[in-house]
């Protein structure tokens, strides 16, 4: 059985060595202790990759998941669009496509030499920055109209209260 819920961090010199690099990586971490680090877990890492949302740096040869610092940094990503913005996991794929791509622009970017290619990835940029602006205006917006509806719930009960007898004391 594979991934079970190690509890030690591997590093060099560990048994069982990560699938294509001909041993161990240092600083990556089982499922067990990647959840732990970063406060979800186990089964939401491994949804997070069926969903395609997270990648695992790499593998043991038992098959076990190893998680490096970025995936981590990417667990963190998700639970921040999930919490802070509430985005569904669906939404929080969108966003982390357009900051995938935004990665890869600013990537080429640098390797660019030709104004012409860094105005075609400035503007790729632009575009991908837009979309994702339009998806936090889209969650804002159902977020007003929830509490409009919660403003004139509120001011209902107020009128409903103020309209019953008060008790003489």
């Amino acid at each position: 059985m594979t991934d079970g819920d190690e509890t030690t961090a591997y590093e060099p010199g560990d048994a069982g060595s990560v699938n294509g690099s001909g041993g161990s990586e240092p600083g990556l971490l089982g499922i067990g202790p990647a959840a732990r680090e970063v406060g979800v877990s186990v089964r939401s890492l491994r949804y997070y990759e069926e969903m395609g949302l997270l990648t695992p740096s790499g593998r043991t040869t038992g098959g076990n998941r190893l998680y490096g610092p970025d995936d981590l940094a990417r667990v963190r990503r998700i639970r921040e669009l999930q919490q802070l913005l509430g985005f569904n996991l669906d939404e929080v794929r969108e966003v982390l496509g357009h900051e995938d791509q935004l990665a890869r622009v600013r990537q080429d970017y640098h390797a660019a030499s030709a104004d012409e290619d860094r105005a075609r990835l400035l503007a790729e940029a632009r575009e991908a920055y837009l979309k994702v602006r339009d998806q936090v205006e889209a969650k804002i917006k159902r977020l007003d109209s929830f509490r409009d509806e919660l403003d004139a719930k509120i001011a209902r009960s107020d009128r409903l209260r103020e309209g019953l007898p008060t008790k003489p004391s």
